[in-house]
């Protein structure tokens, strides 16, 4: 099954392709919205590179890769649900996000968030979805409680160049289908 296009009250969710550079570049060259995820912004080049590998990894698995939320015809976030590659897992897939500054505190997260949730449990027969990020994290932690997950554990990992916050770990999040379920039930 290839990536779906997915919509919700305000975004449309187009799978990732190579038209969305542009965005990716800008949303990539801002070291705040990086600062959970690498050391420095990204260069032009990194950021195509690894556009390019998330498009391959897409056609690879059922449903799932990379789309870009617009919403009002502007692109307001990159939205993730792939299979955990840290540590490597076959028994569920893992939502992320990442918007540019301008389009924080709006929802969006929550919002690309919840359909992809249903994307997985609903369209893709999921049992399972994680979240995973920095402990420092509060933001992304509060988007991932506010879409029904819950905490599950803490580790930590080794870095080549560590990350400001490092040293209190990392945090990892769940939510099953039979408690999304329960969710839409009530």
């Amino acid at each position: 099954m290839p990536q779906a296009r997915l919509r919700t009250e305000r975004l449309d969710l187009v799978p990732l392709s190579e038209e969305h550079l542009p965005f990716l570049v800008d949303l990539n060259s801002d070291p705040v919205v990086l600062r959970y995820l690498f050391t420095r912004a990204l260069t032009a080049e990194e950021t195509e590179e690894r556009m390019h590998t998330w498009i391959r990894a897409a056609k690879e698995t059922e449903g799932q890769g990379k789309w870009i939320g617009y919403a009002a015809g502007e692109a307001v976030g990159l939205y993730m649900l792939e299979p955990p590659d840290a540590p490597p897992r076959t028994d569920a897939a893992e939502l992320g996000y990442r918007l540019p500054q301008r389009h924080w505190r709006k929802g969006f997260a929550k919002e690309g968030s919840r359909e992809l949730l249903r994307h997985a449990f609903e369209d893709l027969g999921l049992d399972r979805v994680i979240a995973q990020t920095m402990a420092v994290n509060e933001p992304s932690r509060a988007t991932m409680v506010s879409v029904g997950m819950s905490f599950v554990r803490s580790f930590h990992e080794d870095f080549e160049e560590p990350l400001a916050g490092h040293a209190d770990g990392e945090v990892e999040y769940e939510i099953t289908r039979e408690t999304w379920l329960a969710g839409r039930a009530g």
